[in-house]
């Protein structure tokens, strides 16, 4: 897990991805030459803050956004949320201006709903604030801020491990918005053909979505999947062992939005372990539930 610590630890709020790209490239330029394929890396302006790695003969591309829910600092010590964030009075808060590092508390008012800070001195406006890492791993757990999505990057790096034929996008924006899977989906179309996708990002833990049961298979969220599509997920789910659960929900959507809305004709699902106290700074996955997602990634993108 110590990759995972990694990951959890570098900021990378929504809008400000750049210092965990770098941390990937490096990190891909370490490791590729132990993969059991090479991959090519594209990287670079016209994909900004995102990378593409393409595997032999892709036929499917599964696609983790970086970024991370967060502060900015605005004005008289007052904060506005990047994304949906949990704020209660007491979080600790991190971050740099041009003043230095800063560690400060969070203040919410309960009346209002407006969100400031207190700290020996005003920040910089426009500074970008997260969750002060405090990463916790038991026999059973991990627990930490931005395992949403960390884990999902850290499956897709593993995947990456034993990966023949495929692609693995790391993508941008995704918790204020979006915008760059459309430009990386039309590449990838244009580029390869691929137009099949797999998101890897983390789900929420629900009535029907229990911890330690295994990863989710999403059936729906705020948008619906084409049938045929996830019923070849499921077949290919059931028949590896990999154990696993059925989603059905009426919100979210991640990275897939932009797949649902583009012009060309991509097939999407949403496979990823669920976790509790979600967007707060102690967001906890049981450590089956990572296994077999990693597990049944391994099998969708040697059978689909």
């Amino acid at each position: 897990m110590q990759l995972l610590r990694t990951l959890c630890q570098i900021p990378a709020p929504s809008g400000h991805e750049t210092r965990l790209t770098e941390f990937l490239l490096q990190h891909i330029a370490s490791e590729k030459q132990n993969w059991r394929t090479l991959p090519q890396v594209l990287t670079g302006e016209q994909f900004q803050d995102c990378i593409i790695l393409v595997f032999g003969q892709p036929r499917t591309a599964v696609f983790a956004h970086l970024d991370s829910i967060g502060f900015t600092v605005r004005y008289g010590r007052q904060l506005v949320r990047i994304g949906g964030p949990v704020a209660e009075t007491g979080y600790r808060l991190v971050g740099e201006d041009a003043q230095g590092a800063i560690d400060c508390t969070l203040v919410a008012d309960e009346e209002t709903g407006e969100l400031g800070y207190e700290f020996t001195r005003d920040l910089d406006r426009g500074t970008e604030l997260t969750f002060r890492c405090d990463f916790r791993e038991t026999d059973t757990t991990v627990q930490s801020c931005y395992l949403d999505n960390r884990l999902g990057v850290w499956n897709a790096l593993r995947l990456c491990e034993t990966l023949e034929d495929g692609i693995v996008a790391f993508s941008c924006w995704e918790e204020h918005g979006g915008g760059s899977v459309s430009y990386l989906a039309k590449y990838i179309y244009e580029t390869y053909g691929v137009r099949q996708a797999l998101i890897s990002d983390i789900t929420w833990v629900t009535e029907g979505v229990r911890p330690g049961q295994g990863v989710a298979i999403s059936l729906r969220d705020s948008l619906i999947p084409r049938r045929a599509y996830v019923n070849r997920i499921r077949q290919i789910a059931a028949a590896s062992g990999v154990p696993y659960q059925l989603e059905v929900e009426g919100a979210g959507g991640s990275d897939a939005k932009e797949l649902q809305r583009a012009d060309a004709p991509w097939d999407w699902c949403f496979v990823g372990a669920p976790e509790d106290n979600v967007h707060s700074p102690d967001e906890i996955v049981d450590k089956r539930d990572i296994e077999s997602m990693l597990a049944l990634y391994q099998v969708l993108m040697r059978e689909l």
